[in-house]
This record gives C-alpha cells, sequence and structure tokens, in this order.
C-alpha cells in the first residue's frame, strides 16, 4: 500500500457535482477515501488548459505549467470534465489519462499533482515515484468503459430546444463516451478533434467545417438511394390504400424507374439488392427491437440529422466556430428531425439503417451492434433524454 499525504475530509456542503465523476471524488473526499479517489481518477480523463496559439504552433507538445494553489503549494493543475471553465476561443484543452500523468516527468519532488483546484471536488497528491507507480497499478487495474456509456452534465441542457437537438445526435455521443448534452470547451481533446475532423470529413477551418454541415442539413452527405428506394415503397403504399406492396413489387418499382431515368445496368441492379439489403435489415430490427413487429423504416435522413448535431460540437471543441453558431445548428437539426420522424423509436431506427447500409455491408458487426446498444440504452434508462424530452 502506497501512503497518501493526509488530506483530512472535506466538510459538508451545499454542492451539486456536475457529473460523476466529481460526485465520486467528492463523495470520496468527505470519507477521507484517498485511494477511492485515485481509482476514479483512473478511469476518467483529465485536462489540461493551454494557450491555443502555443498548442497550434507546436502540436506535439503539451504544455502543462506549474500553478500555486490558494495555500501557495507547488501544484501541477487539472480539470475533470465537469469542472473546465466556459468556452473561449483562445483557450483550449489537452486529454490526458492517469497513466499519462504518472509516466509524465516530474522534476521537482515536492511538486503536487492538484485535481480542481478549489472547488469541493479538490485532490491533492504527492508525485513521487512510489506514488506515480500506484497511479499506474490503478490505471492498469481500472474497468470503467471508455464508451457505450450514457453520460450527462448536470449543468448542460436538460430541457427546451438545444436539448431536444442534442438529443438527436445522442447515438454518436453514446459511443464516444461524451455527455449527450454539452455544448461546451471540449467535445474530445482538441488536437484530436482537429485531426478526427481533418482525416473523417476534409475539415481544416470554419469555411469546411460549414461546407460539411449544410450538407448534413440539408440530408446531401448519406447516398440518395436508400432514400429514393423508401420513398418508392411509400408512394405504393399510398396508392394500395395503406397496404404495403410486396416485396417483388417494390423492387421492380423501383428498379424501373431508374430505367426510365436512363440509368444503366449496374445501377438498376444495385438498386434491387438494395431494396434486398433494406427488407433484411429491417427484419433484423425488428428482432432485435430496434423496430416493432410491424414497423419499418420511412426514411435515413436521422442519420445525416444525427451527425450534424455532432459536427456542430466537434466544430465548437476544435474551434471552427463560436458557441451560438453551433447551438443554431443543433436547434436545427432537431427540428428537421421532429418534422420527419413520428417517435424517438422511429429516428433511432432510421439512423441505424442510414449507418449500417453505408458502413456495416451487413456484417452485423461493430457498426451494427453500436447501434443497438445505444437504443437500447436510450428506450430502457431512465436518465435518457428519450425518455424525459417528449417527441412532439
Amino acid at each position: 500500500m502506497i501512503p497518501h499525504s493526509p488530506q483530512p475530509p472535506h466538510q459538508p456542503i451545499a454542492w451539486t457535482p456536475p457529473s460523476e465523476t466529481e460526485r465520486l471524488l467528492h463523495d470520496a473526499g468527505l470519507r477521507g477515501d484517498v485511494e477511492a479517489q485515485i481509482r476514479v481518477l483512473a478511469g476518467a480523463e483529465l485536462y489540461i488548459p493551454a494557450a491555443r496559439a502555443e498548442v497550434d504552433a507546436d502540436p506535439d507538445w503539451v504544455y502543462w505549467r506549474s500553478h500555486p494553489d490558494p495555500a501557495g503549494r507547488n501544484c501541477r493543475p487539472v480539470l475533470t470534465r465537469g469542472m473546465l471553465p466556459p468556452w473561449h476561443p483562445d483557450v483550449v484543452f489537452h486529454g490526458v489519462s492517469l497513466k499519462w500523468i504518472a509516466e509524465f516527468d516530474w522534476t521537482d519532488p515536492h511538486q503536487l499533482f492538484a485535481v480542481n483546484i478549489g472547488t469541493p471536488a479538490q485532490l491533492l497528491l504527492p508525485s513521487t515515484p512510489p506514488h506515480r507507480a500506484y497511479w499506474l497499478r490503478c490505471f492498469a487495474e481500472n474497468d470503467t468503459p471508455s464508451r457505450n456509456r450514457l453520460l450527462a452534465i448536470r449543468h448542460g441542457a436538460l430541457h427546451g430546444p438545444l436539448a431536444y437537438g442534442l438529443a438527436c445526435g445522442v447515438h454518436l455521443a453514446v459511443g464516444n463516451g461524451v455527455p449527450w448534452n454539452e455544448v461546451g470547451s471540449v467535445c474530445r481533446d482538441y488536437l484530436k478533434e482537429r485531426d478526427q475532423l481533418r482525416e473523417s470529413w476534409g475539415v481544416t477551418d470554419h469555411p469546411t467545417w460549414r461546407r460539411q454541415l449544410d450538407a448534413l442539413l440539408e440530408a446531401r452527405n448519406s447516398p440518395f438511394e436508400p432514400d429514393f428506394a423508401l420513398r418508392v415503397r411509400e408512394s405504393l403504399r399510398l396508392s394500395l390504400g395503406g397496404e404495403l406492396p410486396s416485396p417483388d413489387l417494390w423492387r421492380e418499382t423501383a428498379a424501373g424507374h431508374l430505367h426510365d431515368n436512363g440509368d444503366g445496368h449496374d445501377a438498376i441492379k444495385s438498386m434491387e439488392e438494395l431494396v434486398r439489403r433494406i427488407l433484411r435489415y429491417e427484419a433484423r430490427f425488428r428482432a432485435d427491437g430496434l423496430l416493432p413487429p410491424d414497423g419499418r423504416v420511412s426514411t435515413t435522413v436521422a442519420y445525416d440529422y444525427g451527425r450534424a448535431v455532432n459536427l456542430a460540437r466537434w466544430g465548437l471543441s476544435a474551434r471552427y466556430c463560436a458557441p451560438p453558431e453551433a447551438e443554431q445548428a443543433i436547434v436545427h437539426a432537431g427540428a428537421l428531425s421532429k418534422s420527419s420522424y413520428r417517435s424517438w423509436e422511429s429516428f433511432s431506427a432510421g439512423y441505424a439503417l442510414g449507418r449500417v447500409l453505408r458502413f456495416d455491408g451487413e456484417e452485423y458487426g461493430t457498426f451494427y451492434e453500436q447501434n443497438v446498444t445505444a437504443h437500447r440504452l436510450l428506450t430502457e434508462h431512465e436518465g435518457s433524454p428519450w425518455r424525459n424530452i417528449s417527441w412532439r
């Protein structure tokens, strides 16, 4: 057992922790249980503030400066997500782990590792080699999943149009293990955010971010064929007095439209196979609870709208936009979603079908399973926004 510097238990105060991480740190502090606090840190992402200009000039270097605490002790401070300050264009954050901190070059043996200085979730730890070795063990033993969790920030949006829009982007929030309702300083680490936007979206500045965002809000990012096929089925249903067309009639009609438009043999065959794929996915959705026994998907625009919510958050985190523009886009995505679906469940099925048609290839692998996990969490978890925000 590694001894810790004595830290008297915190005095109880009227304080509402912003997230589960701060609650656990605070409760363990009230008990004087430093080991429990370290275990919490082992499963948390920690943030180091830095000047954006410095990070942009040297992205390979993490600027982690010493800072005195209120008592004048020499510390290297970090923040947990719930304690991050409001968004600022010139202040960004490195996301680090307890492992990274333990392996940092601590040259001053008297320097303290400080978490959330000056708050009820504060923790001050010696940084000697034995202490850092203990942090590494705690990190290695941590079994907290970093993804596929429903997380929220208590001071984030919980009601109203902004919360509604954020709830339309919650699939990816669950998959990435970030709070669903936060529009603030960080979605993910600043540099990782920029790298991901560049590599996956070709976004390197505000104009390229805006161009991709508009394509999502106009449902132009995803291939047009799935929604074309679904519209054909709906038109046939209406013409048949509300009765669904047979698979053969649907397939032949969709392919016939392409033939009449002058599309080639390959496009026509691809449309026929797409109809078959949609039918097979819908059958699997019904078996796995993403659709009711007689359910079907009406449109896949949810996939673009849900990603628009997240692209707005990522652009804000990467400092490619400011909060008003990001929030306006999120609210707009929510309004578009509401006009396109009848319920959270139908929105989720539309999102799932759009995603698996694009990436899963009927493997029913990671892309498919992530949809099932998110759908079940969001429809069953008592803290889910879908159970606390009405669709209409």
